[in-house]
């Protein structure tokens, strides 16, 4: 169930959300003076960065998709109206003047 107590710092939530997963929180802890986990850092978000940039890709292609599809079916429909249409009748020549 809910705490009934919420926390007072707002962070806390996500602190408990990611405490048990065991991993840091981004800005939540104290900066590392170790260049080698600051390498590793680096590395673990041109990662995410590459993950999410795919991601994106995808979003993209899936948009494309469906307006491509959209766009179909507003022909496909636009062609059955045209078709089920019953012909216009002929336009009348209007009438030469003898003299």
């Amino acid at each position: 169930m809910a705490d009934q107590n919420p926390p007072q710092d707002p962070f806390e939530m996500f602190r408990r959300l990611w405490g048990p997963l065991g991993v840091p929180v981004p800005g939540m802890a104290m900066p590392t003076m170790d260049p080698k986990e600051v390498e590793k850092r680096i590395a673990d978000l041109k990662s995410v960065e590459g993950w999410l940039a795919m991601n994106l890709n995808m979003l993209r292609m899936a948009i494309q998709g469906l307006e491509m599809q959209r766009a179909s079916l507003e022909m496909m429909k636009a062609a059955t109206d045209a078709a089920t249409r019953p012909p216009a009748p002929p336009a009348s020549e209007p009438k030469k003047k003898t003299p």
